[in-house]
């Protein structure tokens, strides 16, 4: 099971993981061993609740496909144990980003005083600029 919240968990039988060869720089070790994992999490097929299915589907993120399978390539270590657990763990940050409910802004009209001021504020600055034109006789 993935924790990702005290409520909310992700059975490691909807997460498909393989193993495959790593990409860039390596030495022999990177031709012959298969240390980069690849991560595959169907959303619509999940057990998470739909509130947070929606939402996770709403993130505009490269990772996601049209499909709804969140899609992640871990090769950064040299072990395919800590490349698994490096998966795991930006899956889980996503799906809690997806949970984090966005505060709906209260739109707001400024004070009379603000007004003022800002009013104030322009025609000194215009009085100053007045200033600086030349003067004639």
């Amino acid at each position: 099971m993935l924790t990702i919240t005290s409520r909310i968990q992700i059975p490691l039988a909807e997460i498909d993981m393989s193993a495959m060869r790593a990409q860039g720089a390596g030495g022999q070790n990177v031709n012959k061993t298969s240390t980069a994992v690849h991560l595959r999490f169907d959303v619509r097929a999940s057990s998470l609740p739909p509130a947070c299915k929606e939402r996770l589907l709403g993130i505009a993120d490269q990772r996601i496909t049209r499909d709804g399978v969140i899609v992640i390539k871990a090769q950064q270590f040299r072990s395919q144990e800590q490349n698994r657990d490096d998966a795991l763990a930006r899956l889980q940050t996503l799906v809690r980003t997806a949970l984090v409910i966005p505060r709906i802004r209260k739109s707001t009209k400024p004070t009379r005083a603000a007004r003022l001021r800002r009013v104030d504020g322009k025609t000194r600055r215009g009085q100053l600029k007045a200033l600086r034109t030349r003067i004639e006789d």
